[in-house]
Parts: structure tokens; sequence; C-alpha cells
């Protein structure tokens, strides 16, 4: 009993708050978890939901062979590449939105989204065109060999057709996170793959009487998910009774301070986003080069080791979201309690995470193939994947804190050092002069995850986060 005792002692408000110099009382450790999870869970369950479907995603598509989850795993980099224009614009309106809100600036906010969907419709548009067209050279840079290249070509070009509704919904549910609405992500995507496996059922084998349309069944089932929830998203901005509400005869325009808001914290995530894409699409074109059976257990680990990257994501946008309205209310010390909190529920996760990657390692695996080979090798991987897991979270956690302050221009920084060198330079190293193969790929995995969270955390702990003015 004394021992429970001490741990809710050493997680309770006062001990977290021991080295903050609080500008009031320290609020209750009751009211300031009550608060952490009602953003944090919605946004989590969402990340962690998105991440389980896209595993299912791969289980289905795993039914037709190791060479349909290779090429369903090869369009993932091109595809983020694309996305990371949108993501980079979205991480400024989040933080815009959030100032605003603890600005109890409802009109900026509101401008803040309609500028934000401009950009958003115009840019995605220019980039599904490209994407279509270009199709075939983007998947043989990604390492498509033989018998991944058509399937990829198709799932690719069928994704594109999607894209603008895609994005259009991600801009919107960014926007909602800003004003602490982490609920409408969830709910949009909770439907989102809801179609999005019922279609799989459907059309991957031909199931109840559906074409046989096998890895563009996948992708038709992707984007009619997609769409929907876009048409969601849209939806909750349009009542009059909500914070962020649009009209169509509101003013439609290119604003320049709000749009000089947004860039200023958008042009360092787009740098951060380029280095990012750099790093990974790098990295997965190095494991591409081992081999199909290699990528394809490379592929099935990704998604293991998403399911941990998703919660530490969630909490990180919610993360963002507190501490960019505890600043924008003029309460850095609010916003350095909700990252330790948020920092303490995180570490209870992945610990447990970690435990059932390690105990279940090989019941998980065959969750995704029968292929001998493919379990052996990913079972020694899943002993990486349990160690990086709680780097990982811990990671995520002080870049939330950045990005909700609008410290992008650090981050970008990080990414470039940690993700666009370290990793892929790491990899290659390990993978081919030193001869570990797939095993050395993921060890520079663990390495990159090590690098970021050590420089992250020491940004955190210096606090110049909380004197960026947005």
């Amino acid at each position: 009993m004394s021992g429970t005792s001490g741990i809710l002692k050493y997680v309770s408000s006062e001990h977290l708050a021991r080295k903050i110099d609080f500008q009031g009382p320290v609020p209750s450790t009751k009211e300031v978890y009550r608060r952490a999870l009602n953003i944090a869970w919605p946004s989590a369950a969402e990340t962690v939901l998105v991440s389980l479907v896209g595993s299912v995603d791969t289980i289905m598509v795993g039914g037709l062979g190791p060479a349909a989850i290779a090429a369903v795993g090869l369009t993932n980099q091109p595809k983020f590449i694309l996305l990371a224009l949108i993501n980079s614009l979205n991480v400024g309106v989040t933080t815009v939105v959030a100032r605003r809100r603890g600005q109890e600036n409802r009109e900026g906010a509101q401008k803040c989204v309609r500028v934000a969907l401009m950009i958003t419709f115009t840019l995605s548009l220019i980039l599904a065109i490209l994407g279509f067209v270009f199709a075939e050279p983007i998947m043989s840079i990604s390492g498509a060999a033989a018998d991944t290249m058509q399937d990829s070509i198709d799932y690719f070009r069928i994704l594109m057709i999607g894209f603008v509704p895609m994005c259009i919904g991600l801009t919107v549910n960014a926007a909602q996170r800003g004003v602490g609405n982490t609920r409408i992500a969830m709910t949009t995507n909770l439907t989102s793959n809801g179609i999005n496996l019922i279609f799989n059922y459907l059309l991957i084998h031909g199931n109840l009487g559906f074409p046989r349309l096998e890895v563009k069944g996948a992708a038709l089932a992707t984007i009619l998910g997609s769409t929907v929830a876009c048409l969601m998203s849209i939806r909750s901005i349009l009542p009059h009774d909500t914070y962020l509400h649009i009209r169509l005869r509101d003013k439609w325009r290119l604003d320049k301070e709000t749009l000089g808001s947004i860039w200023k914290i958008s042009y360092s995530a787009v740098i951060e986003q380029l280095f990012m894409r750099i790093g990974f699409f790098t990295y997965v074109r190095i494991v591409a080069g081992l081999g199909t059976i290699a990528f394809a257990t490379h592929q099935i680990c990704m998604n293991v080791i998403n399911l941990s990257f998703s919660f530490g994501d969630g909490f990180s946008i919610a993360i963002a979201s507190l501490v960019g309205q505890s600043l924008g209310a003029k309460r850095p010390d609010m916003a350095k309690l909700y990252v330790k909190v948020n920092k303490v529920l995180l570490y209870a996760i992945s610990g447990t995470l970690s435990v059932i990657f390690v105990v279940f390692r090989y019941q998980i695996i065959g969750l995704f193939t029968d292929e001998a080979a493919i379990i052996t090798e990913a079972g020694t991987l899943m002993l990486i994947i349990a160690a990086t897991t709680v780097i990982q979270t811990s990671a995520l956690s002080y870049t939330g804190c950045l990005r909700g302050a609008g410290d992008a221009r650090y981050i970008a920084v990080t990414a470039f050092i940690s993700i666009a060198i370290i990793r892929p330079l790491s990899a290659w190293v390990l993978c081919y002069p030193v001869g570990w193969g797939l095993v050395g790929a993921w060890i520079s995995l663990f390495i990159d995850q090590c690098m970021r969270c050590i420089l992250n955390g020491t940004r955190f702990r210096k606090g110049k986060w909380a004197e960026i003015e947005v």
C-alpha cells in the first residue's frame, strides 16, 4: 500500500510542478489530469485506431502474398512526401488557432481556418495531378521491382483521385485540435476506417458479389473512407454555435496578417517535413534493396511500431493544443505542467506496450503472415521495437510541446540531423558494410529515436520555447 502511495505522490501535480515557477496555486492532480485526458484520449484513440486499421489493411492485403504487402508499402513514402506541404501548413494552423483561442480571439481563429482551406484546396489539387501523372517514375524511384511495380502504380494513382478531400479533412481537423476539439478528428477517422475495412473486405477478394480488385480494391476502400471523413469534418464547422464556424458569405481572401502568422510556423515545418521525407524515403529505399521478403517483413514491423507511435503522436497533438492555449493565456507554467503530466501517461502506456511486444511477438507477427522466414526475422525485430517504444513516445511529448509553442525551426534542425542524416547513413552502414541486413536497419531507427529524444528534451528543459510570439 505504501508503494502505491509513493508512486501516486511521484506523479502528483505538486511533485511534477516542484521545479516550475508557478504564477498561482498549483492545480489539483485530479483537475490537471482530467483536462489533459479530455483532450488527449480522443486524439490518441484516433491515431491508434488509424494505425490498427492500417495494420488490418496490411493483414487483408497480405492474403495476396508478400509482393502485395511490399507494393502497398512502397506507396507510403511518396504519399507522405506529397502530404508534407499540407502537414506543414496544418502545424501552423493548429498553433495559430490554439493561440487565438487562448487570447479569446474567435474571429482570428476563424479567419485562420478560411485562409488555410483556400491554400489546402489549391495545393492538394496540384499535388494530386502531379502524383497521378508521374506515378510510374515515382514508384520506380521508390524501389519497386518487377513483381511490385504495376500494383504499386495502380494503388498510388487511385489514392491521388481522393487526395483533395483527404487533405481538406486533415486541415479542418488540425484547426479543431487547436481549440481542443480532438473528438471530431476521432469521429471522422473512426467512420473513415470503418468504411475502409468494409470495402477492403468487399473489394480485395471480391466478397458478397463485389468484383475482385485485389490491391486496387484496397486503394478504392481508402479513398471512399477519406472522402466521407472530409464531409464530416466540413460539417463540424458549419453550425453557428460552434467555436470555429465558416460561411460562404464570409470574406474568403488571403488575409496578409493571418497568412503571415501561419507562415511563421509553417515554413519551418516545411523544412522539417522535407528533411523527414528525404530521410524516410532514403531509409525505405535502403531497406527495399534487401529484397521483397525483407521489405515485406519490414512493412509488417512498421505496422507494429506504428501502434506505439500512434499513442505518442495522439498525446503529442494534445500537448501542442494545451501548450498553445496556455501560452496564449500567458501561462507558460501550465504549459510545462501539461507536458509533464502527459509524459507520465505516455510512460505508463509505452511500458505496457513494450512488455506485450516482447511476450507476444510471434503471435503478433502471425496475424500478418504465415511465411516462416518472415515470422522468424520479425520476431527478432520485435525486441528492438520494444526497446524503441519508450524512447519514441518520450521524444514525441517534447516535439508536441515545441510545436504548440511555435518552435518549428528547432524541430526542423533536429529532423535534419537525426532523420535526414543519422538514420539513413547508419542504416546503410549497418545493412551493407557491416552486414546486419534488416536488423541493422532497425538498430538505425532506434539510434534516430534516441537522438531526437535527447535533442528535443534538451530544448524543452532550457525553456526558450515559452518566449516565442505567434
